[in-house]
């Protein structure tokens, strides 16, 4: 059963990993609620999974995502991630294959599977184009497209930014209405700007907001900044 899930474009995710957790988690979800509303910019919020449901109850406009989930039934499972659980918890969808928790493409197929059977919504990562498209034969609902080399550390350049292009045309070979973020090595607003002129539908940030002198700060610039690049990218359309 294939989920109806929608996002608009632009949106924006942010990954918590395990920099907060409990109220600090909460608080930082309840301002990015605000600033969705505030933005009209979709914004996925991938929490701990003891926080999904805390999370979901304090929010109404973002989209409270898991960081990781096992395709597995209920059972026998000692220390595994339960989809049902997931979704009972207030979850609307699940990170897969990130670089730091990698799947076999054997496992990302039976754990987009159990999404759908759930009702899950799956946001599936790719370090490179011949990955992403690999990915889209999988009929994920979105793919994060970022270099393994970039995430958490990393800074863009121009030869990055070129590849959003080259990224985005291996996807669409396959899936043409693929929704592709591109995310890593984004350390604050003029990054994301970037990313979404050079042709994203959506850019996301965990160190750069987490490591931010003032993170509810940095947070609202980068989602401005997404919100102004889409209206100028569209504003350019209308022209041509």
């Amino acid at each position: 059963m294939k989920k109806a899930f929608k996002i608009g474009k632009p949106f924006f995710e942010i990954g918590l990993k395990t920099y907060l957790y409990g109220e600090e988690a909460v608080a930082l979800a309840v301002e990015a609620d605000r600033l969705c509303e505030k933005y009209g910019v979709d914004i996925i919020f991938s929490a701990q999974y003891t926080d999904i449901e805390l999370v979901s109850k304090a929010t109404k406009s973002i989209k409270v995502f898991a960081q990781h989930m096992d395709p597995v039934y209920p059972g026998r499972g000692v220390g595994a991630v339960l989809p049902e659980a997931l979704k009972a918890a207030g979850a609307v969808g699940v990170l897969l294959n990130h670089a730091e928790k990698p799947l076999t493409m054997e496992v990302l197929a039976q754990s987009i599977q159990r999404a759908d059977e759930v009702g899950l919504a799956t946001l599936v990562c790719a370090g490179s184009s011949l990955e992403g498209a690999e990915i889209a034969c999988l009929n994920p609902d979105m793919i994060l497209a970022e270099s393994p080399a970039l995430i958490g550390k990393g800074s863009r350049g121009p030869q990055d930014m070129e590849e959003i292009a080259k990224i985005n045309h291996a996807i669409r070979q396959v899936n043409l209405d693929m929704p592709i973020l591109h995310g890593a090595g984004i350390t604050d607003e003029k990054d994301v700007y970037e990313i979404i002129r050079a042709g994203a539908d959506a850019t996301g940030s965990t160190s750069g907001i987490m490591k931010a002198e003032k993170p509810f700060e940095m947070m609202e610039k980068m989602i401005a900044s997404v919100a102004e690049a889409w209206k100028k990218r569209e504003k350019e359309k209308e022209c041509q």
